[in-house]
This record gives C-alpha cells, sequence and structure tokens, in this order.
C-alpha cells in the first residue's frame, strides 16, 4: 500500500493529504515528529530522503520527495478524468506549472513566517511577511479577473487543479505567520470553494466551509 511520510502540521504534507483523499486513494500514514523531536534530521528517515524533507510518498518501488513532484504524481497517476493535471491541455497545463512554482513562493514567504514564529527558525518573520502580501496581492488580483470571467479556480475553468492545492495550505495557515487575508476578498471566496470540493478534509488551524449561502 502507498505510503506518505507526513507531518500533521505541515502545509507541504497536507497537500499530499487533501489530494489523496480528493482521489480516494488507500494510504498509510507514517508520522514523522518534525518539531521538536527533528525526527527529519535523523538516520532512518535520511535513508528513505537523504535531503532530511517532508513529505515523502513511496508507492510500491517509487519513492517521491517535494510536495509539487508528489501532487503532479497522484494527479498523473490516479485521476482517470485528466482535470487535475491537464496532459492532453499544453496552455492549461503550462498554466498549472505556472502556478506550482507561485506555490513555492507562497511556502518560502508565508510558510517561512510561520516556521520563524511557531516553530522558531532563525529566519527574517518580517521579510517574510511582506514577500507574502506581495504574492497575496498577484493572486487576490488574478482571481478576481478570473471571476469576472465566470472561472472559480486559479489555472482552470471547470474544476479545480493541483495548482489550487498547492497554494491553498500555506495562504490558509497565513494568519499563524502574522499575516492577515483580510485585504484580500477574492483569496477568501476561492478559499472556501476549495473547501466544498468533495473529500476535502482539514488540519490543524484549517477549519471546514461554513454553511453555503
Amino acid at each position: 500500500m502507498m505510503t506518505l511520510y507526513d507531518y500533521e502540521l505541515s502545509g507541504n504534507c497536507y497537500k499530499i493529504r487533501l489530494l489523496l483523499s480528493m482521489l480516494g486513494i488507500r494510504h498509510e500514514k507514517h508520522a514523522i515528529e518534525f518539531y521538536p523531536a527533528a525526527e527529519h534530521r535523523r538516520e532512518a528517515f535520511l535513508a528513505i530522503n537523504p535531503l532530511g524533507e517532508l513529505p515523502v510518498l513511496q508507492d510500491g518501488d517509487l519513492t517521491l520527495r517535494d510536495s509539487q513532484a508528489i501532487l503532479v504524481y497522484l494527479a498523473t497517476e490516479y485521476d482517470t478524468g485528466g482535470n487535475w493535471y491537464p496532459l492532453l491541455e499544453p496552455r492549461t497545463l503550462a498554466t498549472v506549472t505556472q502556478w506550482l512554482c507561485f506555490a513555492n513562493a507562497i511556502t518560502t514567504s508565508a510558510g517561512g513566517a510561520r516556521l520563524a514564529d511557531g516553530f522558531f527558525h532563525p529566519l527574517d518573520a518580517d521579510a517574510c511577511r511582506s514577500a507574502a502580501h506581495r504574492l497575496f496581492r498577484v493572486l487576490d488580483e488574478h482571481l478576481w479577473f478570473q471571476e469576472r470571467e465566470r472561472q472559480d479556480w486559479i489555472a482552470t475553468a471547470s474544476s479545480p487543479s493541483i495548482a489550487d492545492i498547492a497554494c491553498f495550505p500555506y495562504i490558509m495557515l497565513s494568519e499563524e505567520g502574522g499575516i492577515s487575508r483580510i485585504d484580500y476578498p477574492a483569496i477568501r471566496r476561492w478559499t472556501d470553494r476549495v473547501k466544498r470540493i468533495p473529500g476535502f478534509v482539514v488540519m490543524p488551524g484549517v477549519f471546514p466551509a461554513g454553511p453555503g449561502l
């Protein structure tokens, strides 16, 4: 059975749990305590991922690290509809990939501020917050224009893609790093839509959608 090496409080691990649930993929979770035990730096885990990073996915003889790579694999291998990572639509596929790169910047900035404030990592939290706000403004404007075109998702028109999954966790956890979402109404509407995707699951700090209007 597929195994996810997971830390419950990691936004990058949460991305994988989200897609696994939305695709209905059976799997086992192997907990690795990132903080305070730092199990990701121990010899047993480094034998699995020499970079000492989470998440890691094992599927048969395949071992994958990096959350975006894992999302791509799950979407191409297990989504029979081809919606989450549309390989047959080159322009849409390129747009999804573009936003996956954007998601990495969200992790570095908003996720970095959270690491500094909540996990005591030696990062410049103020610089991370400033960078996150710049990214949030870009995404909020993009989503606003998407809504004007009756498109609910970051990269695609009619259904969510892994770009939505990749961007969602550290935006939802941003306030744990002192980054308010109050000035980003289009982002807030989009996060509500993500929470209503069938198979959505929560994590500490991320709550279900409220009652529909």
